[in-house]
């Protein structure tokens, strides 16, 4: 388990220990109570740094990554800046494979921490991304690929220090809510609560096929990760992008928390999770800030009434 310190040896020493908030504000019923796991107050602002230290501690440690290995990886940017921040600390080129349709913070980070970056189409999302990274690494098998999509240290850095956090700090929950990337968050945390309470529901926010919501994936799209068990789940809750980005803007209109895109279909998903409910704790998570979304112009843009029909349970 990640244990974060007061005095940190370095950047990496600080990943995990992230706080819970109230955002009770925006459940649709007083009798149930939402809380916020703000994944953002990692050290580059995103729940990725969890499964980048996990996965290049586990590859330094049986030798699978040495000494100046360039590191390459696809993503939509939040592993990629995770990982170029490590390689800063610990002397690793890295290249990150990435739709050309992210946001320009995002492509600043990652260049500020040293990373290259080789684009994918930006209309293929990260399945695009995932593609072209096998391509180019094949074609340099000296580099070493971490592959966030098929490594077990992505749902073990969540089991080992994600799920411990949430169970801590509230023993008592009774659904948990993260969205659809790789899988790992869900599968990680789902094992690791339902290992402690077979009760604790497990649900998923995604975005309906073709409507791009910067680090969520269909799983109708085509391509299921590896390390994504579908098992863990118990419902599964399809919200749009306009949805998704109006409950963004909510969230900090509302509560003063300040996510990045997929925590508004993270908070839908609770909102209407806890529509089935009587009573009980919702913890969401967020996984990152919204710093890297500021350009986007999700925080000045007008959005409609949120309509009943936006959101879709698939099943639960």
């Amino acid at each position: 388990m990640i244990q974060p310190v007061t005095v940190a040896a370095n950047l990496a020493d600080l990943v995990g220990g992230t706080p819970l908030v109230d955002i009770s504000v925006l459940s649709p019923k007083p009798e149930v109570q939402i809380y916020a796991k703000l994944e953002g107050a990692n050290p580059t602002g995103s729940v990725k740094d969890r499964i980048a230290r996990f996965m290049i501690d586990a590859a330094e440690a049986d030798g699978r990554l040495e000494p100046g290995q360039t590191i390459l990886e696809p993503t939509s940017g939040n592993t990629g800046i995770a990982l170029a921040m490590l390689g800063s600390v610990r002397g690793y080129p890295v290249k990150v494979v990435m739709p050309d349709a992210v946001t320009r913070e995002r492509v600043e980070l990652l260049e500020a921490f040293g990373a290259e970056i080789i684009y994918s189409p930006g209309d293929l999302g990260t399945n695009g991304s995932v593609q072209m990274a096998e391509r180019v690494s094949a074609e340099h098998p000296e580099w070493f690929m971490p592959y966030q999509y098929e490594n077990e240290d992505n749902p073990r850095a969540h089991y080992e220090s994600t799920a411990p956090e949430i169970i801590a700090d509230m023993p008592d929950l009774d659904l948990f809510v993260a969205g659809l990337g790789t899988g790992g968050t869900l599968t990680g945390v789902g094992r690791r609560l339902k290992e402690y309470n077979p009760t604790i529901r497990v649900v998923a926010a995604a975005p309906h096929p073709g409507d791009l919501v910067q680090g969520l994936r269909s799983l109708e799209e085509g391509y299921i990760p590896p390390v994504f068990d579908e098992s863990v789940l118990d419902g599964r809750i399809v919200v749009d992008s306009s949805t998704s980005f109006r409950l963004t803007r909510e969230l900090t209109e509302k509560t003063g928390v300040f996510a990045g895109v997929s925590s508004g279909s993270v908070v839908r998903a609770a909102q209407i999770a806890a529509q089935r409910m009587t009573s009980g704790k919702i913890v969401c998570l967020l996984a990152d800030n919204g710093w890297k979304y500021l350009s986007s112009g999700l925080w000045t843009h007008t959005y409609e009434e949120l309509e009943e029909d936006v959101a879709t349970v698939l099943w639960w």
